[in-house]
């Protein structure tokens, strides 16, 4: 039997990596992780996986986390009018894509 899953963080939230230190926007979520079997070693598969576009002084990444990996960023709650319009496209819907991807 399969029980529901509740993803801590919502599409648009900032978050920051635990160990790796990067902070993100949540930009996509899956209830379970969408890779291959086996794929996250000691990391249980059995989570919500995150899409997070990593900000950087560089520009930004694309990162795949588990929840457990994420963390809540004290200094940032959510993305701002002026980084929403630098980093996404949105649609009709509300619905946030980098601006590198189209909008699915």
């Amino acid at each position: 039997m399969t029980h529901p899953v509740s993803a801590r963080f919502g599409l648009g939230q900032i978050v920051r990596h635990r160990s790796a230190g990067f902070r993100g926007v949540v930009i996509d979520v899956d209830p379970v992780f969408a890779g291959q079997p086996g794929a996250t070693g000691a990391i249980s598969p059995d989570q919500p996986f995150y899409q997070v576009l990593a900000l950087g002084a560089d520009g930004g990444f694309m990162a795949y986390a588990s929840e457990d990996s994420l963390e809540h960023d004290p200094e940032l709650s959510m993305l701002t009018r002026d980084a929403e319009e630098r980093y996404f496209t949105v649609d009709a819907r509300g619905r946030h894509a980098p601006r590198e991807q189209a909008i699915h």
